[in-house]
Formats: C-alpha cells, structure tokens, sequence
C-alpha cells in the first residue's frame, strides 16, 4: 500500500508532469472506481491543471478549482505514460480503472490488481468535506506537528503503538510498513500501549516517526513513479523481513501475523529480546 512518502513523490512527480496542460480526456474503465457522480468526471475535460496537493495517502489533481481526488487503497498505483496507447480502453478484468490524457499525448493511468477493488476516485470542488479526508489526523511531517502534539494524541490512547500509528484519523498518512519502521528505529514494541509513553520515551517516537519519513520522502523524491515500489522496499529495515538479520543488531527479524495483514520487529531492539507469540495472547508490552 501507498503511504505518506510514496504517495508525496508522485505528488510531487505529477505537478511537474501535470502543472499548466489541458486535462482533454478523462476515462473511467472500472465503475467501481468513481466514489462521487456529480459533478462528473467529464467536467474536468478541457481545464488546466494548476496544482497537485496531498492529504495523507490521498492525492489531490486541482484543474483550476475543480479537483480529482484518489485514494489508492492497497493494490492501487499510478503509472504515467508517455505518449499514452492509442484507442479508447475497454472495461475487462485487467487492473486499468481510470485513464487521464493531456493535450500532448501524455497522461497517466490508474491501476488495481487483485480481486478486492478499494482504489477510489472522486471529483470534487471542496477536498476537504470527502468524507476520508475530512477524518484525517494532522500530517506528521507538517511543521506545527510537534513532540508536544505527538504527546497530546497518545496521551488519550488506550490501545497499543502499532494500531494508534496507523490510525487516520489520529495521524494521517502512515500505514502498516512505515509503522513498522518507524517503532524499530524507537526501540519500542507494537505492542506497547500508547497512553503509557514517558516523555522520554515519547520524544524518541517523534524523533524516529520524523526522521524515518522524512528519509523515506528524500529516497523517493525525484523518481518516476513506475520505481517508487522498488525504493519503498529497498529502504525498509524490518518491514517485510522476516527471517533476514536486523541491520542493527543481528538477531532474526520476526513476524506476527493478523487476519489481512501482519507486523515484523526486531525482538533484541524492541522487546528485550523476548519473542511476540501472539498479539491476543501476548502479555509484553515493553
């Protein structure tokens, strides 16, 4: 899934590409995709784009007041073409949702793959009001999103670190890899509950939350959108490593897994080298 660094490099990446062209095309191949019918996707046709901002994970395309908005979900992507195929595309199984073209040809796609269809499209004069966006937390790279803020969010929470950081609506933009990441450069458990963080130890999350994104927005900036995947995953030290050696200490990096998803940590920098069995039945919360 996208989180908040991907998603800031194609921000980033498509107000170079988009900033100043005409939207000539705008072409849903998935129904599925548009979450809003009025006003239609058409209305964008023939305006220009004049800014691309985000909200979290979501992406915002403002062609001169009216705006494309997308989530891409877990299995959504962008992928920008130049000069897009010729010919109108056909709704079908494959992962093609949504096509935009630009007076010079170019344009870019909106994908899914897998079966389970949550990447969604919305065109809109006001952001803010969608639902998803309106619910957001405050972005954790925003200036005024300080330790003293950070403490004020966790103090209320009486759930472990791992769901509060993935939390929207408490903090917008991290998901489940970059949750992983930023807990193990903190040296702090999933598992710990976020209400009971000392000030030490909450100044250590934010310095971790705030250097491991900012790193991660820095590796992928400047990159075409097509090589953002292999640099998220390159980068990652726990996330997604099970069995390999953590970086830092060399002890084996560990998983729990969950219904749909599931967490790696390292036990040695994180848990006092004590394993995580089971995230119902574990009792470590240091």
């Amino acid at each position: 899934m996208p989180e908040l660094p991907e998603v800031e490099a194609v921000r980033e990446f498509l107000a170079g590409e988009l900033v100043g062209h005409e939207i000539v095309r705008v072409l849903p191949v998935a129904v599925s995709v548009l979450k809003t019918y009025d006003p239609p996707v058409t209305a964008l046709e023939g305006r220009r784009v004049t800014g691309v901002a985000r909200h979290g994970k979501f992406l915002a395309v403002d062609a001169d007041g009216l705006w494309l908005v997308t989530h891409l979900a877990r299995a959504g992507w962008l992928r920008w073409q130049d000069p897009l195929p010729g010919g109108v595309p056909r709704p079908g199984k494959g992962p093609l949702a949504l096509r935009v073209a630009l007076e010079t040809g170019a344009g870019f796609d909106l994908t899914e793959a897998g079966t389970q269809k949550r990447l969604a499209v919305y065109v809109t004069d006001e952001p803010a009001a969608l639902p998803g966006i309106a619910r957001l937390g405050p972005d954790p790279l925003a200036d005024g999103f300080t330790e003293e803020r950070l403490a004020e969010l966790l103090a209320a929470e009486r759930r472990q670190l791992k769901g509060a950081l993935r939390d929207q609506g408490l903090i917008a933009g991290i998901g489940n890899a970059y949750s992983d990441e930023i807990l193990h450069a903190a040296r702090m458990s999933p598992f710990k509950l976020a209400h009971r963080l000392t000030p030490e130890e909450t100044g250590r999350l934010y310095a971790a939350l705030r250097t491991t994104l900012t790193e991660a927005v820095a590796r992928s900036r400047g990159l075409a959108a097509a090589r953002l995947k292999a640099e998220k995953k390159s980068g990652l030290r726990v996330h997604g490593r099970a069995g390999e050696p953590c970086p830092v200490c060399g002890d084996t990096i560990r998983e729990v897994s969950f219904a749909d998803s599931s967490l790696q940590y390292c036990p040695t920098c994180q848990t006092g080298g004590k394993p995580l069995a089971d995230r119902r039945l574990s009792r470590l919360l240091k």
